[in-house]
């Protein structure tokens, strides 16, 4: 079952049905554009007089994420995958170009209620750009067009990936794929974030190296679809099974990190995931309890104190 049928089930189950029926019964065009993302710029420490020029940007960026056709699957407006994307500008070395760091996070919705789970978070520390005003973003998954519109489509499509993933297991293929092209032909660029580096492992190509390239890591892919779909999508009606496929879950989160420690992308699922796993197993079963909170500790060490809450419930 692929993810738009998923989708549209787990819809069904929503408050926001009504608008759903509503919108077909007029017989509208369906939407295919996929994404949902609000572009926020934080440019306080940019010491620049023209602050119009990220207006612009927080407009062009937004337009290129949202208003073009990512996929060839057909998304009603509600079904739209909802993310946020801020960019701290750190520097302005010379005009028109910009040294930022980029917060993604993309959320999900679980079905049966009106909440939505953190699905992506993920901090780009390295992001050096050119901006014009009215530059048009133009994209080609074969060839390195410029950083803007590189970086912005890796992430749509790393969005895109692991949502499809939620709903279907290894379901985001097509989209790892395409962000693999995206960092192979980047790389060519010499830009930071593209390379290889041993020194900086939170960049793109680790991202994506451990997402889709290396096998070691396939199985938190396989954990996204058992926490989602067959976890928190299924706890209001068969908890018990819920809490048991979420445990799943962490198991194969951890045996990834027990095979390579400290992976990017184990990391960028914990940063994910963290609070919702000791906010959803308050009332699991304590034997669920006890077991995930060992696994937790040896995955997230960090956050420690939060997972040894668990037990005093």
């Amino acid at each position: 079952m692929g993810r738009s049928l998923i989708i549209s089930l787990i819809f069904r189950g929503m408050k926001k049905l009504l608008f759903a029926i509503l919108f077909l019964g007029l017989g509208l065009r369906v939407s295919a554009q996929e994404l949902n993302f609000t572009v926020i710029i934080n440019s306080d420490r940019a010491r620049i007089q023209n602050t119009n020029i990220f207006d612009q940007m927080k407009t062009s960026f937004e337009q290129f994420l949202n208003g073009r056709s990512w996929t060839s699957d057909e998304f009603r407006p509600e079904e739209r995958i909802k993310g946020n994307l801020l960019i701290t500008i750190n520097e302005v070395p010379q005009v028109g170009i910009y040294s930022a760091t980029v917060q993604i996070q993309t959320v999900r919705p679980i079905y049966g209620t009106d909440y939505e789970s953190l699905v992506f978070n993920f901090a780009d520390r390295n992001w050096n750009f050119e901006f014009i005003e009215s530059q048009p973003l133009e994209f080609n998954r074969f060839t390195f067009l410029n950083n803007i519109s590189s970086l912005l489509a890796f992430y749509a499509n790393i969005a895109l990936g692991l949502d499809y993933d939620t709903f279907e297991n290894k379901g985001g293929d097509p989209f790892f794929a395409i962000a693999n092209d995206i960092v192979n032909n980047a790389q060519q660029s010499g830009r930071a974030g593209w390379v290889q580096s041993t020194s900086d492992r939170r960049n793109r190509y680790w991202l994506i190296n451990d997402i889709y390239t290396s096998s070691v890591f396939s199985s938190i892919r396989e954990a996204y679809y058992l926490y989602h779909r067959q976890g928190l999508d299924i706890l209001q009606i068969e908890p018990d099974q819920a809490y048991k496929n979420i445990l799943e879950a962490i198991k194969l989160v951890a045996n990834a990190n027990k095979t390579q420690p400290n992976g990017i992308f184990t990391i960028s699922f914990m940063d994910a995931k963290s609070d919702e796993i000791s906010n959803v197993l308050k009332n699991a079963p304590l034997e669920i309890r006890t077991e995930a909170v060992e696994l937790l500790l040896q995955v997230d060490p960090n956050n420690a104190r939060k997972y040894n809450e668990l037990l005093k419930s």
